[in-house]
């Protein structure tokens, strides 16, 4: 088969566009979810809470448990697939829930998949800054909010934005997953393709090259901006 028969024929190709209207959709909205809770999780492990520093037990005393429970958190995450994560976000967590729609299903289940990786870059960023600018805050009379808030967490972001980027990249590419659940994106579609017309190579090489296209057109844009914000160091 030829290239018209296999794409341009009975609008197949309406298969490819209707996924990848999916797929960044599904991408965008876990990339913000990702982002919201990443800056949570590393705002978590920066805390030195104690509430039971007044307990006779020296244990006790040091636990943090914001900091516990960030570090749990990423651990679990980053340690299982993203795809069994996926599958009991839908099957187990949602099993009950018909009504929610698939596409907030994947988002929460990407989101919190992706929040412990970008929670991981902020913590970094953090930890990167000179420790005298923190001194220097505490100083000027900063609560600790204060100087997490103004001083350190726009330098972390700042400087984990090549990282972040990357993690949003690579985002992209794990939501070719989320046909398990019978969403149809942009692999879903390719398979639509294959399966009518029997040509592996031509939908599957489609899909790559969209893919490719995408990553891209990110790493451009990403680019762009990591070059405005050298400019105006």
């Amino acid at each position: 088969m030829n290239l018209y028969d296999i794409f341009l024929a009975q609008d197949r190709w309406l298969y490819l566009w209707r996924g990848l209207e999916i797929t960044l959709l599904l991408t965008v909205f876990s990339v913000i979810l990702g982002l919201l809770l990443g800056i949570t999780i590393a705002l978590m492990r920066q805390s030195t809470w104690r509430p039971l520093r007044n307990l006779p037990s020296r244990w006790l005393q040091q636990l943090r448990p914001l900091a516990l429970f960030a570090r749990s958190y990423t651990t679990v995450i980053q340690g299982t697939p993203v795809l069994v994560q996926l599958l009991i976000m839908y099957y187990v967590v949602f099993g009950s829930y018909t009504w929610m729609p698939k596409l907030w299903v994947a988002t929460i289940a990407f989101g919190i998949n992706s929040g412990a990786y970008v929670a991981e870059i902020i913590r970094g960023g953090i930890e990167a800054i000179d420790k005298g600018q923190t001194e220097a805050a505490t100083a000027l009379g900063m609560s600790n909010w204060q100087t997490m808030r103004y001083i350190l967490l726009p330098q972390a972001l700042r400087r984990s934005l090549p990282s972040l980027m990357s993690e949003c990249i690579a985002l992209l590419k794990e939501t070719s997953v989320v046909g398990w659940i019978g969403m149809n994106d942009l692999m879903r579609g390719a398979d639509n393709i294959r399966f009518q017309t029997a040509t592996a190579f031509e939908s599957l090489v489609a899909a790559g090259l969209i893919y490719l296209c995408l990553t891209s057109l990110f790493t451009a844009i990403m680019n762009r901006v990591e070059k405005r914000l050298h400019a105006h160091d």
